[in-house]
């Protein structure tokens, strides 16, 4: 049964498509079978996999308005090769559809339960906002990672996204924070030392020994749509991201493929 990670946060800029990606890649790496879901009505994850948004005949949208099995709409990435749930900007319909919906905060949940079984991790990239879509990615997560630069307004961000994770549980009790991410990490700043020495004092062992560095071969990847382990598997950032699969590897005891 594979594990369900919301990557969140709702400060924009601060990694989250750029991890769930990379971290979906580098799994699939350690030949972990991953299934990406955009649930960004920008559809940042799905052209930085290298599908062409522009172009889908059905996307994430459909799952969650339609009811379309994820069977009928999930795609190959190549080289990356997860397979994705792609998203453009349909889904920014969807945010106002649902309210409208039956069991509209748990359709994601429903949809990937049929599937679940089929992959070692189901990474959701989240938008950058906490509505619709981001409780639909809670409440059928089993753990969020959280990415986040390690800047002044870092720590109020996340203390608004804990605050919405404890209503979720009243939902999913299961939901936990797999980690917190530091990204975008400059260990030449002492504002970015005592921001993580902060998070280190109230998270512990939450948060990830892995940092992902500023890299521009990570910034760089996304243009040519594909993750950076595949556009330059040399460069510090990819090196990071294949450290982070490991370790969320052994977080979740995962240390054989299923």
């Amino acid at each position: 049964m594979g594990r369900i990670i919301a990557v969140a946060n709702q400060k924009g800029g601060v990694g989250k498509t750029t991890t769930t990606v990379n971290l979906s890649a580098s799994l699939v790496a350690t030949k972990r079978k991953v299934l990406v879901v955009d649930l960004d009505p920008q559809g940042n994850a799905t052209m930085g996999s290298g599908i062409n948004k522009h172009e889908l005949e059905t996307s994430v949208y459909d799952v969650l308005v339609q009811e379309t099995p994820v069977e009928k709409v999930r795609v190959s990435t190549e080289p990356a090769g997860y397979d994705l749930i792609p998203a453009n900007a349909d889904l920014t319909a969807a945010e106002v559809e649902l309210i409208e919906l039956e069991s509209n905060e748990s359709r994601l949940k429903m949809a990937l339960d049929a599937v679940k079984d089929q992959y070692d991790y189901i990474l959701i990239d989240c938008p950058p906002s906490l509505n619709m879509l981001t409780v639909n990615a809670f409440i059928a997560a089993d753990g969020i990672v959280i990415p986040m630069q390690c800047e002044y307004y870092a720590l109020e961000g996340l203390s608004a996204l804990m605050n919405t994770m404890e209503r979720i549980k009243e939902i999913n009790p299961g939901l936990e924070v797999d980690g917190l991410l530091r990204t975008m990490y400059d260990p030449r700043s002492s504002l970015t030392t005592d921001v993580s020495a902060q998070l280190i004092s109230h998270f512990g062992d939450k948060v990830y020994g892995t940092v992902i560095p500023r890299n521009i071969r990570l910034a760089e990847a996304p243009s040519y749509g594909m993750p950076v382990l595949h556009y330059d598997k040399t460069s510090r950032g990819a090196v990071a991201y294949l450290a982070l699969a490991g370790e969320v590897n052994r977080k979740n005891k995962m240390l054989e493929p299923a």
